[in-house]
């Protein structure tokens, strides 16, 4: 599948807003924990997109609300992806 570069800026960019918002604070906390793993800065954020990503699309696609313990449940999972 291609990748849409406007979609992937889009949702890093959710990404950094919510590590400059601090909210929610997992968002942070991941990707301090994925850095000290040995990730790359930006390999976490590209992580912490995936679960962002999916969970637009349980909200867009699945017409679901917003869950944060299901949120905070993939982001800890990480790197494994479900």
């Amino acid at each position: 599948m291609e990748e849409n570069p406007y979609l992937k800026s889009a949702i890093l960019e959710v990404v950094d807003n919510q590590l400059k918002a601090n909210d929610p604070q997992e968002t942070r906390k991941t990707l301090k924990r994925l850095t000290v793993e040995g990730y790359s800065e930006d390999e976490a954020k590209k992580l912490i997109a995936c679960v962002v990503t999916s969970e637009m699309f349980d909200i867009l696609k699945k017409q679901k609300q917003f869950n944060l313990e299901r949120f905070v449940k993939a982001l800890n999972a990480l790197p494994k992806l479900s």
